[in-house]
């Protein structure tokens, strides 16, 4: 058995406070202020006992422990083999997900992590940001015209969701009149993700799977048709070659690469920039000294990421037998890394209820380790310049009234509506 550290002793199990508190998240005031249910899972313990027998890791040091760690694994093929009832993982939706880079281990996601290096390294960033910076203009002139014609208007439609969609769509050569479709089919699909999603929701994941199939086949094919001087025909050029025997293995590795990059920064990227301008522009106060103070802009997008974080939960399975945070833990044991609570933990950030752009605390939204977020970088790029002309042209932009959520979502975030005005 290896120790993966020792915090607090072992876990508690109270089912009947567990699914209260699930029960409250699921609730509209739960999605709206979710801070008591992560003060009162991490009151039970570093390590609870979720109902259905896996565990949740609520503090900052045991969920980075995890996430770094070669002692778990993200739920593979393998794993979903393994499981007494492998139903709920033969889905079309969850199988097609778990054949992306967020659901494999090494060798093979080595292998691919490899090859795509680091797409949004620094160059890469400051190519992108003329294209960045042109489509933040385009989408604020479309909410001032809004906001002049009507007195409010809706951001995460007319802003947030579009930033990121344009943005990867510019980096991979995906034509504008595709993205509204992509959008509508990666809301769909994202329900495949969730902990136990609905029969109706299953349906819609596998239709949207489908439609994916499709979209991203006939786009690779006709990049193959046409190469362009693009990613895609660069990831289209490498796999070929490196599969040089195995035509479908080099097809297979294209596609996942291409759609999971395509909607994995979609929800997540929409609900940092929505949160971030509701942060910044609530308190007038706060929206003035940020305008005078630009180069605090980062800080805001940080504390963001810390105090409402776009995923709550990500799971891992371990390794081998092991121990976390005193807690005894079989191989395949799940844990649910609580994103949420271990940003809110004082022992990581004092006074975790307070939003303080110059907290310099620490968060590990993005994850960490081998699986951290390929696309952390590019957010926080799209956030940046976004937040900068907004703090510019709009000086008194404020939230109409509070957000509203997708109050079906245990993993994933969604703001459905955020309604600002001047």
């Amino acid at each position: 058995m290896t120790a993966v550290g020792d915090i607090s002793g072992p876990a508690i199990s109270d089912r009947r406070a567990v699914v209260s508190l699930l029960r409250h998240l699921r609730s509209p005031e739960g999605q709206a202020d979710p801070l008591p249910v992560w003060e009162g899972l991490r009151s039970m313990g570093d390590v609870v006992r979720a109902p259905w027998g896996a565990y949740f890791v609520t503090s900052f040091e045991a969920c980075s422990q995890v996430l770094r760690s070669r002692n778990w694994l993200v739920p593979d093929f393998a794993w979903q083999e393994r499981q007494p009832d492998p139903r709920r993982w033969q889905e079309l939706a969850t199988q097609e997900l778990t054949g992306t880079l967020s659901r494999i281990n090494a060798p093979s996601h080595t292998c691919q992590r490899r090859a795509l290096g680091n797409p949004f390294d620094r160059s890469t960033l400051e190519g992108l940001r003329p294209a960045i910076a042109r489509v933040v203009t385009g989408l604020l002139d479309d909410l001032e015209k809004r906001l002049r014609e009507d007195g409010e208007a809706d951001f995460v439609q007319t802003v947030a969701e579009l930033l990121p969609v344009r943005t990867v769509g510019e980096w991979l050569g995906i034509p504008k009149e595709h993205h509204a479709y992509i959008l509508d089919f990666a809301h769909r699909q994202a329900y495949a993700q969730e902990l136990f999603p609905s029969k109706e929701q299953l349906a819609q994941a596998g239709q949207a799977t489908l439609e994916m199939r499709a979209f991203f086949g006939e786009l690779i094919r006709e990049r193959r048709a046409r190469p362009g001087n693009d990613v895609l025909t660069g990831w289209i050029h490498h796999w070929d070659a490196h599969f040089a025997d195995a035509p479908e293995a080099a097809a297979r590795v294209i596609y996942h690469l291409t759609m999971f990059i395509t909607i994995a920064s979609l929800e997540t990227s929409a609900v940092l920039l929505t949160n971030a301008v509701r942060f910044a522009t609530e308190e007038p106060a706060r929206a003035e000294w940020l305008r005078a103070h630009p180069e605090h802009i980062d800080d805001l997008i940080e504390e963001t990421l810390r105090y409402d974080p776009p995923v709550w939960l990500n799971s891992h399975v371990a390794a081998d037998d092991t121990v976390l945070a005193g807690t005894p833990l079989a191989k395949d044991t799940t844990v649910h890394i609580l994103y949420g609570a271990a940003a809110h933990d004082p022992r990581r950030n004092p006074d975790p209820h307070v939003f303080d752009i110059q907290r310099d605390g620490g968060h590990i939204t993005f994850g960490s380790g081998p699986h951290y977020c390929l696309g952390a970088p590019l957010a926080r790029f799209e956030a940046r310049e976004a937040m900068a002309q907004i703090l510019e042209r709009f000086p008194t932009l404020r939230p109409a009234g509070p957000p509203s959520y997708d109050n079906s979502r245990l993993v994933f975030r969604r703001i459905t509506s955020l309604k600002v005005t001047v």
